[in-house]
């Protein structure tokens, strides 16, 4: 028992390190840090070191950071500015779900899908990553600007229509209708515009306990999690998402006169848990088959990301938004979201798709979440430019100038160092070489002087075979 408890200590201590390390790095080189999450969790995972095996817990405890995140967002979300907008945000995205289902009905013609296939496709490409994107809003300092309310209402929307999509997939595959369902479905939207509505009117949330919770420092982070996790226990029990409960938890509870205390309390719980969600997306990178499959995955990555750009900005536009909030929310909702892993794998229990199709449905999702930082950050300098006519040599240069300094400025440091470094190691090599050269010279000369000692010897010893001694010496010493 104990040492199955050091070894799970031992673990979340490398998962902990590793997610540091590799956060560190991101924040580093101006990218965010849940990037350094995604890498780490790669890194982790069963493909590459193989350090974490179990992800039933590891997702267990994602899908309560996704929680936690809404839960957070509905507290702090402007009720008035968000109803001001929820017609816009309904019908951006019922739009953006038509338009993805038409373009893979329309791809099914030319490439043999089946038309379950094909709907389910077009469901995965429309949706986006609501913890992705409010990241990304957050590192930005854009959550609480118009371009952050327009992309967290479509996110949410978004969240929201997972539940008739769902009913849409279960028809489909079953080819009927489930009445009880959309009865609930009905249901819980209306709940959720009738909350909304008496919120924006001024109303507050009186709740009794809450005031004894917030007296006690220990008490208000265990409290938020107890509604945070109630809320959407309940929400699962009545067939809806989980996310959906949370969020209108975090509606009331924000609307209540203790918020600036829950607030306080919850945001390193949810840092915490995010960290987990994005380190659990990382162990989802099967390496083996984008290696095998690289090419079909970069293109489909490629198409994807342009694709969900190039349809928001247009619908956005269409819809009367300006170019800039366009192409902003845009980029914002660009990449696939979390949802899809949970549609690819209904899709799979229906029959609708196999199993080839759901891991490069999931390849392409991991990627799509991985670099949709990095895409962002291109996008908002590209932005800057707009109009403007250049080179793509000065393009490239001006979109990514700060990392092109940053190897410059790190090189510039690095160099000095390594001659330094060269530079001794090539005396030291000279020293010890030119040491080795005058010992081999003086062993060859001692050498050479015992073989002339010996070679004379031997001469005398010819010249004189008898022992006699030499008469000129004798004869020159009596002279």
């Amino acid at each position: 028992m104990d040492a199955f408890a050091h070894s799970n200590l031992t673990g979340i201590a490398i998962v902990a390190l590793a997610a540091l390390v590799c956060g560190m790095t991101m924040e580093r080189v101006k990218q965010p840090a849940f990037v350094g999450y995604i890498l780490a969790g790669l890194l982790l995972g069963p493909t590459a070191f193989g350090i974490v095996e179990d992800r039933e817990q590891i997702d267990t405890i994602a899908e309560l950071g996704v929680l936690m995140l809404l839960f957070v967002i509905g507290m702090e979300l402007s009720i008035r500015l968000f109803l001001r907008l929820w017609k816009f945000v309904l019908i951006a995205t019922s739009i953006q779900i038509l338009a993805a289902g038409s373009l893979t009905l329309l791809l099914s013609s030319l490439l043999g899908w089946s038309f379950g296939m094909s709907i389910l496709l077009g469901f995965v490409i429309a949706l986006s990553s609501t913890a992705i994107g409010i990241k990304i809003l957050e590192d930005t300092n854009e959550l609480k600007t118009r371009t952050g309310i327009l992309s967290v209402g479509i996110l949410i929307a978004q969240d929201l229509a997972f539940i008739p999509i769902i009913l849409v997939l279960g028809i489909i595959s079953v080819g009927e209708t489930n009445y009880q369902g959309l009865l609930v479905l009905i249901g819980s939207i209306l709940i959720m515009v009738m909350l909304m509505w008496y919120l924006a009117k001024g109303g507050k949330v009186h709740l009794p306990f809450l005031s004894n919770v917030v007296q006690n420092v220990d008490l208000t982070p265990l409290g938020a999690l107890a509604l945070c996790f109630g809320a959407a226990a309940i929400s699962g029990l009545l067939g809806l998402s989980p996310a959906y409960g949370a969020f209108l938890a975090g509606l009331v509870l924000g609307n209540s006169g203790e918020r600036p205390a829950f607030v306080g309390s919850t945001r390193p719980i949810q840092s915490i848990l995010m960290m987990v969600f994005f380190l659990s997306i990382g162990l989802l990178i099967d390496l083996p088959f984008i290696i095998a499959n690289l090419g079909t995955v970069l293109v489909l990555l490629f198409v994807v990301t342009i694709f969900k750009t190039a349809m928001n900005t247009a619908i956005l536009k269409l819809l009367g938004q300006p170019w800039p909030q366009a192409f902003m929310v845009s980029v914002v909702l660009s990449q696939i979201g979390e949802f899809s892993f949970l549609l690819s794998k209904a899709g799979l229990e229906a029959g609708l798709i196999g199993e080839d199709v759901l891991r490069l449905v999931v390849a392409v999702t991991v990627l799509s979440l991985a670099v949709s930082p990095f895409w962002v950050v291109t996008a908002r300098r590209l932005h800057k430019i707009t109009g403007s006519v250049v080179t793509l040599r000065e393009l490239m240069t001006f979109v990514y100038s700060y990392e092109a300094d940053f190897i410059a400025a790190a090189s510039l440091k690095i160099r000095p160092k390594c001659a330094l470094v060269i530079r001794r190691l090539k005396k030291g090599i000279e020293k010890k070489y030119l040491t080795e050269l005058i010992n081999k010279l003086n062993y060859l000369a001692a050498r050479f002087t015992k073989h002339l000692s010996s070679r004379q010897k031997i001469n005398a010893a010819n010249d004189n075979p008898l022992g006699k001694k030499n008469p000129e010496k004798k004869v020159s010493k009596s002279a």
